[in-house]
Parts: structure tokens; C-alpha cells; sequence
């Protein structure tokens, strides 16, 4: 009876594991109508933050975000210094951006809706994101860390944050595309980050993108015999 009983009973869910964003390989890319010809096309850098999650249960997932608008980039500098103006994003005065996760409404394993408030230019309003979650394994290079790797869309129309100068110039709506890696954090709950960790797969998965277990490569790499050692590259 007591195996019957064992066996009704719920399993406890894994702790969610703490990741922290990866601001080398995290980007903004926005896009928003330049008077009617074309769709101009710009991208923030350098984004920091965390992320908890349990990729088998996505519902108590939590993210936080800082975006520094100081590294907006429409490649020219004139552009850059009018988008980040008292008139529009007023960049000296608000610098950052950021963006508070509320809850998540997962719609498939690698699909999910990441309901929060976004803080723009002294204002905060909900924002939706749709989410795809593209993969969760470990970096091939040193120091072999696992990596979560995400997109995602949004759209917001930039007068709810208070920025409504040149109507007739630059488009209301502001297409959102973001691209984002996060890194297991070192002494994440959860499990250990170490050599040994064995971690199944999630279903969604390609497990031929797995890296086959390696040991840790030499300090010193020696490709041409006529060329001096050279010292291996690492993650940041």
C-alpha cells in the first residue's frame, strides 16, 4: 500500500538553475519606419542580467534585464546622437533600460510568452515577449560552460513612454528582435556546474549538437611546427 501511495504522489520539480546573460553574445535589434521610405535598423549591446528557470517547467521562470542605451548603434554617429537626445530617448537623463519578468505562458517545450514590465524613458508599461528557446548544453570551448540560448520578438509603440517627437519622421510602432545567450552561473542551485555533470536532454533537443566528453585541452597549441606556441582562446 505504501508503494501505491509513493507512486499517486507528485515528483518534486528540479530547482530552478541561475544563469546570468552573456552581454558579448546578447543584442537588441530595433527597427521603426524612417519617414514612411524604409525601416531604419539599430541595435543595443552589452545587455547584463539573470535568468532562473527549470527548462522542464518554464512557469516559474524569472528574468531581469538592463539594457544600456548609451550603446545604441544606427551606424552613424549623427543618428546615435539624435535617438539618444532630450527630444527622444533622452540618454543622459535615463541611460538605462530594463526589463522585470511577471510570469511566463509556456505554448510549447520550446515556445513560451514572457509577460513583464518594461522601464523605458521614465515610464513602465507591459510588454510581452514571444520566446524561443533554442538550446541548453554545454559551450564546446573552455571553460565548457552550460549555455541557454534564446530569441525573441516584441513590439511597443514608443508614445506609451512618453517619446513622441518627429510624428511625421519616425514611426510609432518599434519592432523588437533579440538575440540572447546566458551562462550557468557558478554555484547555481540546481546541480554543480562542473566536468562531471551529466544532465539529460531536453526532448527538443539535437543531442548530435551535444559536445562528445572531452578532457581539458593543453595550455599551449602547437598548429605549425615552423610557428611559435600559442595560447588557446576562452569564453570571456
Amino acid at each position: 500500500m505504501f508503494t501505491l501511495c509513493a507512486a499517486a504522489m507528485p515528483r518534486a520539480g528540479a530547482a530552478p538553475a541561475r544563469y546570468e546573460l552573456d552581454p558579448v553574445h546578447t543584442r537588441v535589434q530595433f527597427a521603426v519606419w524612417h519617414a514612411g521610405f524604409s525601416q531604419a535598423l539599430g541595435t543595443v549591446s552589452g545587455s547584463t542580467g539573470t535568468l532562473e528557470f527549470d527548462p522542464d517547467d518554464w512557469t516559474g521562470a524569472r528574468l531581469d534585464v538592463t539594457v544600456p542605451l548609451q550603446r545604441l548603434d544606427l551606424g552613424d554617429a549623427g543618428w546615435n546622437r539624435a535617438a539618444l537626445a532630450r527630444n527622444l530617448l533622452d540618454g543622459q537623463r535615463w541611460p538605462l533600460a530594463r526589463f522585470v519578468s511577471e510570469r511566463v505562458e509556456p505554448l510549447a517545450p520550446d515556445r513560451f510568452i514572457v509577460h513583464g514590465r518594461l522601464s523605458l524613458h521614465g515610464v513602465t508599461r507591459e510588454l510581452p515577449l514571444e520566446v524561443r528557446f533554442n538550446a541548453l548544453r554545454r559551450h564546446p570551448l573552455p571553460p565548457f560552460r552550460r549555455v541557454a540560448g534564446f530569441s525573441a520578438t516584441a513590439v511597443l509603440e514608443r508614445s506609451a513612454f512618453g517619446i513622441d517627437a518627429w510624428p511625421s519622421m519616425i514611426g510609432e510602432r518599434v519592432e523588437l528582435r533579440i538575440e540572447a545567450e546566458a551562462v550557468r552561473a557558478r554555484g547555481a542551485s540546481g546541480g554543480q556546474d562542473g566536468h562531471a555533470e551529466s544532465a539529460a536532454l531536453p526532448e527538443w533537443s539535437d543531442p548530435g549538437d551535444e559536445p562528445a566528453p572531452v578532457s581539458d585541452p593543453p595550455a599551449e597549441c602547437v598548429c605549425d611546427p615552423s610557428q611559435p606556441a600559442r595560447q588557446e582562446p576562452t569564453l570571456p
